[in-house]
């Protein structure tokens, strides 16, 4: 069975997060930095856990609008598709917001684990896309 990648992408870091093999439960797994050999490092990982579908959030305006950063996204989700990666978009708005709540409500100091609260906003990017293919 396949897994699926959720990516939280951001101008530093990329959070990822990963799917259980029944695509149930989506996992934190790592942060990576955001560099030349992003792509290269994703395509690693998708060999290495299985992934058959990559889902990145689509950040965009409260409003819905496009954003300079939804901008650099579909430039990001450009390269994956320019890779062979096959590539679902789902809506990101508050969800950094939502990973440092939950992170802060178990006890988990934020200020200094960036890293963290990517890998539980790409988490949550992927649990809502694995609920919303139950429907």
């Amino acid at each position: 069975m396949h897994r699926i990648l959720g990516i939280d992408y951001g101008e530093k870091r990329v959070g990822l997060a990963l799917s259980d093999p029944m695509k149930i439960i989506a996992s934190p797994f790592n942060t990576i930095p955001n560099n030349p050999e992003l792509i290269t490092d994703i395509q690693s990982i998708i060999k290495e856990k299985e992934v058959e579908i990559v889902v990145v959030g689509l950040p965009k305006g409260m409003k819905g609008q496009v954003t300079a950063q939804t901008e650099k996204v579909n430039r990001f989700v450009e390269m994956l598709i320019d890779n062979n990666i096959k590539v679902e978009l789902i809506d990101e708005r508050l969800t950094s917001v939502s990973a440092e709540k939950a992170l802060i409500e178990q006890g988990i100091k934020t200020g200094h684990n960036k890293g963290l609260i990517d890998q539980t906003a790409a988490a949550i990017i992927l649990q809502q896309y694995l609920d919303s293919q139950k429907r």
